[in-house]
């Protein structure tokens, strides 16, 4: 009989744990890439206009940064697609570096 229970008491966390789960699906994210960053005064931003070229600290060809909800979830390639930029995802970050970015 406990054998019984205790898969019984396993089948329905799963169910739950499932319907949990997909209760999930439909929120939104906020998913932004990052391209690279500059550090400039005010007197600088000021004096831009139409034309004018913002050096940031990455190279040409590195990879973009992709954060979901200001976190980062790892780095990519861009693309064009369909005449539209894109990322191609290429590495995750793992949650031991997750938890490393925190402190």
């Amino acid at each position: 009989m406990d054998g019984f229970n205790a898969e019984n008491q396993q089948t329905e966390a799963s169910k739950k744990a499932e319907f949990n789960f997909d209760s999930l699906l439909d929120i939104s994210i906020e998913i932004s890439v990052e391209i690279g960053r500059t550090k400039m005064v005010i007197g600088e931003l000021l004096s831009l206009s139409k034309g004018s070229t913002i050096e940031l600290d990455k190279i040409a060809g590195e990879p973009v940064d992709i954060y979901v909800n200001d976190r980062l979830l790892g780095k990519g390639d861009m693309v064009v697609v369909n005449e539209r930029l894109g990322v191609r995802i290429t590495e995750i970050v793992t949650p031991k570096e997750r938890v490393q970015k925190l402190g």
